[in-house]
């Protein structure tokens, strides 16, 4: 097998290890109910939230960043559209038997992590002009990221990729 074969290979099985271990907690009533909670939060209701309060308590500095976030959005939105529709990867629920979909998918397809890329974005704009919002913000985030392997829609390196996507959306969002 070649070395580029292998390495997939390797992380892929990491992928399927993970997945099916982060998907176990599922299975744990209370776990389950709040990350299906953080994941729906995750669809844009908190960060339509977040966008709304900053504005109007926050003043000029506020609706800048609410502006930034909401162009960090339609970035994100148009990246993660054009990679899911080009990489169609399976969600984990749909190729492994033993993944339980805990929730609704909100399209079709696994790679990258459209709700971690948003929340990852979305979360370094505001915390770059608010840096105080990050004791809120950074934790939303790490459980809107781990609600996506648990709740078995996505694939660690899913997670990951979103993650970096989103960072680097933030980074192209030029302050106003």
């Amino acid at each position: 097998m070649h070395v580029s074969a292998v390495a997939l290979e390797s992380l892929l099985a990491w992928d399927r290890r993970w997945t099916r271990r982060l998907n176990a907690g599922i299975g744990v009533a209370p776990v389950r109910v709040m990350l299906r909670l953080v994941s729906r939060l995750g669809d844009g209701v908190f960060w339509y939230a977040v966008m709304l309060v900053l504005s109007v308590t926050q003043g000029r500095p506020g609706l800048e960043i609410a502006l930034r976030m909401l162009a960090a959005g339609m970035i994100g939105l148009v990246v993660y559209k054009l990679l899911k529709s080009r990489t169609t990867r399976p969600r984990p629920y749909q190729v492994l038997g033993d993944i339980r979909a805990g929730i609704d998918p909100l399209d079709a397809f696994s790679f990258p992590s459209g709700h971690t890329l948003h929340a990852v974005a979305f979360t370094l704009v505001a915390v770059s002009r608010f840096p105080a919002l990050a004791w809120v913000l950074v934790p939303f985030t790490l459980l809107v990221a781990l609600s996506r392997v648990v709740l078995g829609l996505h694939y660690p390196s899913d997670v990951l990729a979103g993650a970096a996507i989103g960072a680097l959306v933030a980074l192209a969002v030029p302050a106003l």
